[in-house]
């Protein structure tokens, strides 16, 4: 089949805040991007995980919250309406051996001179009874963002659970006492594998209790309809026991959407884009990466909207300084 052909100054792969942000600024900049939205890139619909976040409380500009699914509607139509040309199609391959660049969908070779990437990392979940989206607990008591959602009045002064071991989930357990009455962190080993500092912080939290060599193998509902409650194996001894918590918390990691780039461009030992410090500069002149693709740390809408304008402008410099060298 022969492939639709585009040009253009801007090519950004992936939307939500970080890929809409970058087009909002390129295309008000007159670059006329074209934005590879993808469709179910990763198993999740055009605009991240956003879109599967029920309620978005900490973007500026929504007192009364919005509906994620909502705000990435928005961002959209407000790249549509600055010109962006957005086309639902998942990236399969590129190449960055010569200029100008070649990003491929499945019906579609774009030619850019410059490139954003902003495909996002999706957080790694676990499937067990009543983990799911569709009959279980998913956005109902069940997350994998404790900064994203753990202030919801669903956890206050209420049991919560956290899953994992690492860093992460350790400190996303501690972060958690703020608002739950008590945090269980779940590990299926004997040991942590999180930094000395951050083991310390977690275990010396009096409202903090580690259920070691455990697993979680279903979740449960409360008369609400919402998670009211999980059954967590021993391991070792495979003992069930019944635990009520409101609320459950992934942190077992993240897998940046990075796989596409087939090597050409550089990635840290996790798989996510190693940028320029204070910068969104990758290794290859002329591409460019924002928002969780190249963030493992902050990861929140809001910080990725920060890199995605980062991107744009970074991007307009470079095509002015092509143009100036021409």
């Amino acid at each position: 089949m022969t492939k639709e052909e585009l040009r253009t100054q801007v090519c950004i792969i992936g939307s939500g805040p970080a890929g809409h942000t970058a087009a909002i600024y390129a295309a008000r900049a007159e670059l006329k991007p074209i934005m590879l939205e993808g469709w179910m890139a990763n198993g999740i619909a055009a605009g991240g995980q956003l879109t599967t976040t029920s309620d978005v409380e900490n973007f500026p500009g929504f007192p009364e919250g919005i509906v994620g699914g909502e705000i990435c509607d928005k961002f959209r139509a407000q790249s549509e309406r600055f010109g962006t040309k957005i086309y639902s199609e998942t990236v399969s391959k590129v190449d960055f051996s010569s200029k100008p660049y070649k990003i491929m969908t499945d019906e579609k070779e774009v030619t850019a001179d410059t490139v954003i990437i902003a495909t996002g990392a999706v957080a790694k979940k676990l499937s067990f009874p009543g983990s799911d989206e569709e009959n279980g607990f998913w956005n109902k008591g069940i997350s994998a963002c404790a900064v994203c959602d753990g202030a919801a009045p669903m956890f206050r002064n209420n049991p919560i659970a956290v899953i994992g071991g690492g860093d992460s989930a350790c400190e996303e357990a501690t972060f958690l006492t703020r608002y739950g009455s008590k945090v269980y962190l779940i590990h299926r080993r004997d040991e942590l594998r999180a930094s000395k500092i951050m083991q310390k912080r977690a275990m010396e939290n009096p409202k903090v209790e580690i259920l070691w060599d455990s697993v979680v193998v279903e979740a449960t509902g409360n008369e609400k309809g919402l998670l009211g409650g999980i059954k967590v194996r021993n391991v070792k001894t495979d003992e069930v026991k019944d635990i009520q918590v409101s609320g459950l918390f992934f942190a077992i990691g993240h897998e940046p959407a990075t796989a596409f780039l087939d090597g050409q461009v550089e990635l840290d030992e996790d798989g996510y884009i190693k940028t320029e410090p204070g910068s969104t500069s990758t290794n290859v002149e002329g591409v460019f990466a924002a928002g969780d693709v190249q963030d493992k740390k902050w990861r929140q809408a809001i910080t990725a909207a920060g890199t995605g304008c980062m991107a744009a402008l970074q991007a307009e410099q470079y095509l002015e300084a092509l143009h100036d060298a021409a």
